[in-house]
């Protein structure tokens, strides 16, 4: 008897602990409703709740997908707040997605990519993220039955390991980015980053951009087309339910007179936490890949 209770004293403290746990993103909304109707509705509820739409786009070229990118009040004053590479922070994302006969609306969980992003400094911006959370909890209240499933990793991880994440040893870590490009001054770099977005021969599309007011900072978001682009990759590692579409578009960070870009086996690996080293495997040159369709934006 003294056996199986202290079995179960354990089973329900693990049950504890990995509902503490955090997950990459939310499952907000199941419905019957097609793509194109939400796609009307939800910008204008999460814009009724104090949220800004800066970009949207069909990632892959995949018609069963859709991306809103989206900032707030309270991700620019936590970006404000700390600076420097928490910039990456200032975006955050709902997918539309339709999968087996339903259309799902996800959400980046802010928790998630917040412990991520600003690491130690999460405490001090954490009620910014928990505004926000209820404001996105309130836009997909208005918008169909709010389900509040967190998913995208079977335990998830904790803010401590999500503060020092890497995917295993000898990988980078949030901080190990890699700089694209200095320049003389930060006007030349967004100048030079936003005239080379418009070239025609160019496999990026400009999805948006959010300053920061006070800060020499600059959040870029680009879909990557080509051979080598989103259809290539998303397929191969998006390959759960639901889907992680809210893990694109991909990033690009001014920070005063220099350019960043998360390093790819940072960005792909804390978007996709369970991606088993054979998955990973058949990706190999997509950090590559993308580093050097960024880097067009800056040569």
């Amino acid at each position: 008897m003294k056996i199986i209770n202290l079995l179960l004293f354990l089973t329900l403290s693990l049950n504890w602990v990995n509902a503490q746990n955090l997950k990459p993103y939310v499952l907000a909304i199941e419905t019957t409703d097609n793509i194109s109707e939400l796609k009307d509705k939800l910008p204008l509820n999460l814009e009724q709740n104090g949220i800004e739409i800066v970009g949207q786009y069909q990632p892959a070229n995949d018609a069963n997908r859709w991306i809103l990118i989206f900032t707030s009040p309270e991700l620019k004053s936590a970006v404000k707040e700390v600076g420097q590479l928490t910039g990456f922070a200032a975006s955050l994302r709902v997918a539309i997605t339709r999968e087996n006969g339903k259309t799902l609306v996800s959400y980046t969980n802010p928790a998630y990519w917040g412990n991520a992003y600003f690491r130690k400094d999460y405490p001090k911006v954490s009620a910014y993220y928990t505004k926000l959370s209820n404001k996105l909890e309130s836009a997909m209240e208005a918008t169909g039955s709010f389900r509040n499933l967190p998913f995208g990793s079977e335990e998830g991880l904790s803010e401590k390991e999500l503060r020092k994440y890497h995917y295993m040893f000898a990988m980078p870590y949030f901080d190990d980015t890699v700089e694209l490009e200095s320049f003389d001054s930060y006007q030349t770099a967004t100048n030079k980053i936003e005239t080379a977005a418009k070239e025609k021969n160019i496999n990026l599309e400009m999805l948006y951009k959010i300053e920061i007011p006070g800060k020499n900072i600059a959040l870029y978001g680009f879909g990557i087309k080509g051979e080598k682009g989103e259809a290539k990759f998303l397929p191969i590692i998006d390959i759960g339910k639901p889907k992680h579409t809210a893990f694109l578009p991909y990033e690009v960070l001014v920070i005063g007179n220099e350019v960043h870009m998360l390093h790819g086996r940072y960005r792909i690996a804390i978007a996709f936490p369970d991606l088993t080293m054979g998955t990973f495997s058949k990706i190999m040159s997509t950090p590559g890949d993308i580093e050097d369709s960024l880097e067009k934006l800056v040569k």
